[in-house]
């Protein structure tokens, strides 16, 4: 049953109910555990994340960092997959509350079916995706109405190599909102944010958009998490928190801290 125009996507609730200091989590399905999915997302409702982002293992993960390529083939290794992933997701809204977004590449959704696929978030409560190799043009083209019929936001990226006229483009065909990657290397956690992503930080900032922004790739601790909310609505850690998770004896504790840290 499709239900997507009854029920108000949670990114607009959330985003309506606050504005700054946005917390997005993301983590790689099946890791470290191939059963650790569902532990990992309740306890970061616990530990009060605002939003999760639950990658989809694919064996080439080009966008992504040392860190999470690994977290990719241990998945994988482990027998983690899309199907895996749904039967795992099934029970997850009995749960889980805040807004949950799939992030992955392409080829593994066409292989599923696209809508198939569309169909499976709709029924366990997937609020948006992220397909970096998604282009905009074959997305609006191909794609829209069916993401729209099952009440899917598409999440697109911008980098500083963005035009200004690219990015109100992005911002005209956005929902939920615009994940500004800060550089243009591929993810991984970083100390600092420079001078040069701070210009382009700004430049965006300046453009008055419709749509909120997080801050994503470089993203590992609280003060980058600080200085990347003086210029968007908030922020996503990746690959520091895949470190955690990996080194992890505890999950629901180690978690709990990892939030305080990043927050408090």
């Amino acid at each position: 049953m499709n239900t997507s125009t009854s029920i108000k996507n949670r990114l607009d609730l959330l985003f309506e109910s606050k504005n700054e200091r946005i917390l997005s989590l993301y983590y790689t399905a099946g890791f470290p555990n191939p059963e650790d999915t569902i532990p990992v997302l309740e306890a970061l409702q616990e530990s009060g994340a605002d939003i999760v982002e639950i990658g989809m293992p694919f064996s080439d993960p080009i966008a992504d960092g040392p860190t999470i390529q690994e977290s990719n083939k241990k998945a994988l290794d482990q027998g983690m997959s899309i199907e895996k992933l749904f039967a795992q997701l099934k029970e997850m809204r009995n749960k889980v509350d805040l807004p949950v977004i799939l992030m992955g590449y392409l080829n593994p959704v066409m292989q599923y079916g696209v809508e198939k696929f569309c169909a499976s978030c709709q029924e366990v409560g997937i609020d948006g995706l992220i397909l970096p190799d998604l282009p905009m043009a074959e997305y609006l083209d191909f794609y829209k109405p069916t993401f729209d019929q099952y009440g899917l936001y598409n999440i697109f990226l911008i980098t500083p190599q963005t035009s200004d006229d690219r990015v109100k483009e992005i911002d005209r065909n956005s929902r939920g909102f615009m994940y500004m990657v800060s550089s243009a290397s591929t993810t991984g956690a970083k100390n600092e944010i420079t001078d040069v992503q701070r210009q382009y930080f700004e430049r965006i900032k300046n453009m008055q958009l419709s749509i909120p922004r997080l801050i994503g790739f470089g993203i590992s601790n609280k003060e980058t998490f600080d200085q990347a909310c003086a210029h968007a609505n908030g922020a996503i850690i990746g690959s520091a928190f895949i470190n955690l998770l990996d080194r992890s004896k505890d999950l629901k504790k180690d978690i709990r801290e990892f939030i305080n840290g990043i927050k408090n």
